[in-house]
């Protein structure tokens, strides 16, 4: 990428995007507004691509809704994707699961594998430390 369009874009990245990959089962929030009203949807399934870099970063996520394959693909580090919770960590050979859209039932199940420690410690958030101010003043929960 150009250097410039590297600065312009860098301060809109999300820095707290999770670690996945296809294979992983992923919960994604994503804001959705229908007429005059705003809610929040979530979509749940196996991630079965990730391409390109940067702003124009995507992924595909796939689940079986009432018998039918819905796939949806979400950019990365777009504002109406509120959060990505990583929920199953899977175990494939491949950088894209599109053969999961012939499977059906038992067939298109994925091994669970072991997170790495550092995905472990990146997908669970910090604990809120306590504010300097708050023992200063002597603020009681």
């Amino acid at each position: 990428m150009h250097p410039i369009l590297e600065r312009l874009t860098k301060d809109q990245l999300k820095k707290n995007v999770p670690h996945f990959r296809p294979g992983d089962t992923v919960r994604v929030a994503v804001r959705v507004v229908e007429g005059g009203k705003e809610r929040i949807q979530v979509f749940e399934g196996v991630v079965i691509k990730r391409q390109g870099r940067g702003i124009a970063e995507t992924f595909t996520v796939r689940k079986i809704s009432y018998g039918v394959g819905v796939e949806r693909t979400f950019p990365v580090h777009s504002p109406n994707v509120q959060s990505i919770e990583v929920v199953r960590y899977g175990k494939v050979r491949r950088a894209r699961l599109h053969y999961l859209r012939e499977l059906r039932g038992k067939a298109a199940r994925i091994k669970e594998r072991k997170p790495k420690a550092w995905e472990l410690a990146a997908a669970t958030p910090n604990p809120k430390t306590e504010d300097a101010s708050d023992r200063e003043t002597g603020a009681e929960a």
